[in-house]
């Protein structure tokens, strides 16, 4: 029996961990509370929220841009001139260095005004005797990941002057949940949103899907 205890309080000291954004879980039920009090009423229900964090970190003033045009910087190799719209119905010429800077591709444009994570100040400049109106980020410099080898290539269907916060849900919270194996019922966000409808009474959304025919595969 000892030794049976002691494998069964080494289980219970386990903890299976779950990360999900906010937004997931309340399109599946959306009660009238904030964050806050979700994460509180899930911790005193035994769900512990082990930490709530932001998608991105604060940074404003970038918006989605397309590169229309783009030409050799005439007095440097590893620079080019970028012809950039910003929505604004003008083109803004940005020099840019990313390797992976090319027409028609969508990308973030941290505007002139913009300030990026580490209170870093956009401004026009000169570069090497060529003007530029703002600067196209890597997903390093807006604080999404440590990826600097190039520009953060944006999905085809983003919006061009869109809000960058905005097109990418970078307002939304990530939650971290540690699950104790007793609680196998919340090991999906299904299961945590029942959780959530239980505790607070709003309706849970049922999954829309449609059954598979059964076959054998042959």
């Amino acid at each position: 029996w000892p030794a049976v205890q002691a494998v069964i309080q080494s289980i219970a000291k386990k903890r299976i961990i779950m990360l999900f954004p906010e937004s997931w879980l309340r399109s599946l039920v959306n009660p009238a509370i904030n964050t806050e009090e979700l994460s509180h009423r899930l911790t005193m229900a035994g769900l512990e929220i082990e930490d709530t964090a932001p998608v991105a970190p604060p940074f404003s003033g970038v918006v989605v841009a397309q590169i229309v045009e783009i030409a050799p910087h005439p007095n440097a190799d590893k620079l080019r001139i970028c012809q950039v719209d910003d929505g604004s119905g003008e083109l803004l010429q940005i020099v840019c260095g990313a390797p992976n800077a090319a027409k028609g591709i969508k990308v973030p444009l941290a505007k002139i005004g913009a300030v990026l994570p580490g209170n870093f100040k956009i401004s026009k400049g000169k570069l090497r005797g060529e003007m530029s109106f703002g600067m196209l980020c890597s997903a390093r410099e807006l604080g999404l990941s440590q990826d600097h080898a190039g520009l953060l290539e944006l999905e085809e269907s983003a919006v061009v002057g869109q809000d960058i916060r905005q097109a990418l849900d970078l307002d939304d919270t990530v939650f971290e949940i540690k699950l104790t194996p007793n609680r196998a019922d919340c090991l999906s966000l299904h299961g945590i949103a029942r959780e959530v409808a239980a505790l607070t009474g709003a309706p849970l959304k049922a999954f829309d899907y449609s059954p598979v025919e059964v076959s054998t595969g042959q």
